[in-house]
């Protein structure tokens, strides 16, 4: 076969059958005070009774704010954007719910046409953490990390054989505390964007031509390439050609 002859050839590629992507708003269940109680770990010199809201009304302090992000299940931060592609990674946990008896066939109408879709559940978990610091930055607390779990449903063409491959693609964490000696409460509300694809390996016949790799490109060359003479090839090897 030379290098510009095509072929009939049959590969192995995934298949996408659905693609969708959804904005989710999350409210976590308020933390209230009971529950606050030993959530936060400070590097002050505070004495053990304490509570949090005796540590946020220190002056010395001066004013402090209060800042989520997404963790493992050790408070380390995890960057999404860097670990997209990966369906689980530290404590982050996107996948999908099996049912009984599989995924049911719902029947939807779509631009008069009707067609049958699959219902399919999608189990999104994780951690968040929450950072109290002051005007410099400084971390001044820190709290344990805290679950979070929300099912999704979702209509798909996602006929038996298919999976899920589901990441989180943007996150976003907004923490308020509220603490007065009264009244202590942390409430987590959390944005994330789900990129949600069903997919299957399928074999595919297609018209193809064989890859020749390119030159490879070399920083930094010390030895100077070797340049050949230039030939006659008018008389060799062509004249010995014609004697033949």
């Amino acid at each position: 076969m030379s290098h510009n002859e095509t072929e009939r050839v049959c590969i192995k590629a995934r298949k996408v059958y659905d693609w969708v992507t959804r904005q989710l708003d999350v409210a976590l269940k308020p933390i209230c005070k009971n529950d606050l109680d030993g959530l936060f770990a400070c590097n002050l010199d505070h004495e053990e009774d304490d509570n949090i809201a005796d540590i946020l009304c220190d002056k010395k302090l001066g004013p402090l704010s209060v800042k989520c992000f997404l963790s493992d299940d050790n408070g380390h931060r995890i960057d999404t954007l860097s670990h997209h592609h990966h369906r689980h990674h530290k404590g982050l946990v996107c996948k999908e719910i099996e049912q009984a008896g599989g995924r049911p066939d719902v029947e939807v109408e779509i631009d008069g046409t009707e067609i049958i879709l699959q219902r399919v559940k999608v189990l999104i978990k994780g951690y968040v953490t929450v950072h109290i610091v002051d005007e410099m930055g400084q971390v001044v607390c820190c709290s344990a990390p805290i679950p979070f779990a929300t099912v999704q449903t979702f209509l798909l063409c996602a006929p038996e054989g298919t999976e899920l491959d589901c990441h989180v693609t943007f996150f976003e964490c907004d923490a308020n505390l509220i603490a007065t000696p009264d009244l202590s409460q942390l409430d987590i509300n959390l944005i994330l964007c789900l990129d949600i694809q069903m997919e299957a390996d399928v074999k595919l016949e297609v018209e193809a031509r064989i890859c020749r790799p390119r030159e490879e490109i070399i920083e930094g060359l010390l030895c100077p390439i070797k340049e050949f003479p230039p030939q006659c090839p008018e008389i060799f090897p062509a004249h010995t050609r014609r004697r033949r």
